[in-house]
């Protein structure tokens, strides 16, 4: 177990999930606050960093692409406080962000898991129900039907038709933008067979909430991954498979003789490493697996080294 705790929050690592925790400090964003406890589950990760600055230094999560609902609409468009991806990390405890990433990266080399694009989310994005109230007006979503409601601010022409329900299997998709400067911010519910969303402006279009730059915006983008983790997911087509030197998928041993994670892992037939001979000849063969795949060219000596450092560790 390796965990971390700071003002901005704290992260823990059991071996399988990067759980994720917002701090009290009155500096941790709304968003984040809002979004609450993220459990980022082995697969879903694509790296792991850690950054030492003079005075902080700053740990950061890279995702898979498409592996989570909010990073997909927003495309890393929300502002550094909002990311709940990032952790800002005091000087003293450089040493303990360090061991976090050394604990992560020897786990997803003994998994083998293949940094690349997914085709499903990974992540089941924001708790449901949920209602957010920013901009010219109010959208709730309960998993089955969104509802939008409008206010004051509200243009005269798009809160006259009153309030608006969508069902979710009639909604093609969701778009967000961040306000930035002058310009004003939105979230978009793409309806489909209405061919003429896209030309309307936000500020007219009562499938979409315009946003002005206030405190409250980015939680509208917590609505819109709600609605995106329950819609069809954009690489859900096909595809295809690369390729690693010799034939192989990325990241995959040789055919024979695999070994799975809980072999590398000691944990086979319900024992631990050293308690019994397969544990230690399942570990052996690991080692020997790493070795052809720094051979190949898939491990560069620095990957290679540290997860044959963690194997040996098992010994």
């Amino acid at each position: 177990m390796a965990e971390i705790t700071q003002k901005d929050g704290t992260w823990t690592f059991d071996g399988d999930t990067v759980r994720i925790v917002p701090g009290k400090d009155k500096g941790v964003s709304l968003l984040r606050r809002t979004l609450g406890e993220i459990a980022v589950p082995l697969e879903a990760l694509a790296g792991i960093s850690f950054e030492a600055g003079r005075k902080s230094g700053r740990l950061r999560l890279r995702l898979r692409d498409g592996a989570d609902p909010l990073l997909r609409i927003t495309g890393g468009k929300l502002d550094d406080a909002s990311q709940p991806y990032r952790l800002t990390v005091e000087k003293d405890r450089f040493g303990v962000a360090e061991y976090l990433v050394d604990e992560v990266r020897n786990a997803l080399l003994l998994d083998q898991v293949d940094p690349g694009p997914v085709d499903r989310y990974l992540l089941p994005g924001p708790a449901l129900p949920i209602t957010v109230g920013a901009g010219d007006g109010t959208v709730s979503f309960d998993g089955e039907r969104i509802r939008l409601e409008w206010n004051w601010k509200t243009e005269e022409s798009k809160s006259s038709g009153g309030p608006r329900t969508l069902a979710l299997d009639d909604v093609a998709a969701v778009e967000w933008l961040a306000s930035a400067g002058l310009e004003n911010g939105y979230l978009r519910f793409v309806v489909t067979g209405v061919t003429s969303a896209s030309s309307t402006p936000p500020k007219y279009d009562p499938h979409a909430v315009e946003l002005y730059g206030f405190r409250k915006d980015p939680l509208m983008a917590l609505v819109g991954a709600a609605v995106v983790a329950r819609l069809p997911h954009p690489l859900a087509a096909a595809s295809p498979v690369r390729e690693a030197p010799g034939g192989q998928a990325p990241g995959v041993g040789p055919v024979e003789a695999p070994v799975t994670a809980a072999e590398a892992t000691g944990t086979v037939t319900g024992t631990t490493a050293g308690g019994g001979g397969d544990d230690h000849d399942a570990l052996l063969r690991r080692l020997r697996e790493l070795g052809e795949l720094h051979q190949s060219g898939i491990l560069t000596a620095e990957e290679f080294a540290t997860a044959k450092k963690a194997v040996l560790g098992r010994l």
